[in-house]
């Protein structure tokens, strides 16, 4: 039997790139954030004890630091006293490059709702089997009072977007919330462009839109507190099919790009 010989190679040689110093500290430091140890609004501790506790010196631990502040788990005011504030980042960090992206690809607006479509129907089945009953309080009052003051000032399509993206955050899914989040800009222009369109030209049509997007969230919010989960999803498929076909209504081409622009 023939034994190979593997002669050693240093990581160099296999590709392999040794983390820097800094990289490892800010590694740590996002670790605790991560698991609780350091809360939002928690101030790090000074320079001094932060050297000392990682036995780095002042450029290794500001390097640290610049890594977190760049991936918005820090916030650094310059010439505070106080240090590195700790702050948890949402959906808004990856919501610009997000839409760059699409911006880039080409994307139309009605490949967005498409999405979203696939998305936000699992969600409001989670919603009717795990959501807790205060998270259906919170829908009703939205839909009993956010949603015709708002309407009531103009600002109808900015509601509706809402209403949809805190229906996704209160399902209890981080990764179907971060994904509506991502969008969220997207998908509430355009309400609030087709809802002033509607304002300007057909009033009439505008306040039926308001009461039926009403009475569908009532009866959506029944299946909630029924714990229907798949009536629910049915529900909310049905409620975007419609939705679609009165804001993509002559916008079917519409392209991410000129929306945002």
């Amino acid at each position: 039997m023939v034994v190979p010989v593997f002669s050693p190679r240093n990581d160099a040689d296999r590709g392999i790139r040794t983390p820097k110093t800094a990289e490892l500290v800010a590694r740590k430091l996002r670790g605790m954030i991560v698991d609780g140890e350091l809360k939002p609004d928690d101030h790090l501790p000074n320079e001094a004890e932060l050297m000392e506790l990682f036995s780095v010196s002042r450029p290794t631990l500001r390097e640290a630091i610049r890594v977190l502040e760049a991936e918005r788990l820090v916030e650094v005011r310059r010439g505070s006293r106080s240090g590195a504030k700790v702050c948890v980042p949402g959906p808004e960090v990856v919501a610009r490059p997000a839409s760059l992206l699409l911006e880039l690809s080409g994307a139309t607006v009605a490949d967005v709702y498409r999405a979203l479509e696939a998305v936000e129907p699992s969600a409001a089945r989670l919603l009717a089997e795990e959501g807790p009953e205060s998270a259906f309080d919170e829908l009703e009052q939205f839909v009993d009072e956010v949603v015709p003051a708002e309407f009531a000032a103009g600002q109808f399509g900015r509601a509706t977007a809402r209403f949809h993206l805190r229906m996704v955050q209160l399902s209890g899914s981080p990764t179907l919330a971060l994904v509506s989040g991502m969008v969220h800009e997207i998908f509430e222009r355009n309400h609030v462009a087709f809802a002033q369109e509607h304002v300007n030209t057909d009033r009439a049509q505008h306040e039926a839109n308001f009461k039926l997007f009403v009475r569908s969230q009532r009866k959506f919010i029944k299946l909630l507190r029924a714990r229907d989960g798949a009536g629910a999803f049915t529900h909310w498929q049905k409620h975007m099919v419609v939705s679609r076909q009165f804001v993509m209504l002559g916008r079917e081409d519409l392209r991410v790009r000129d929306l945002l622009d």
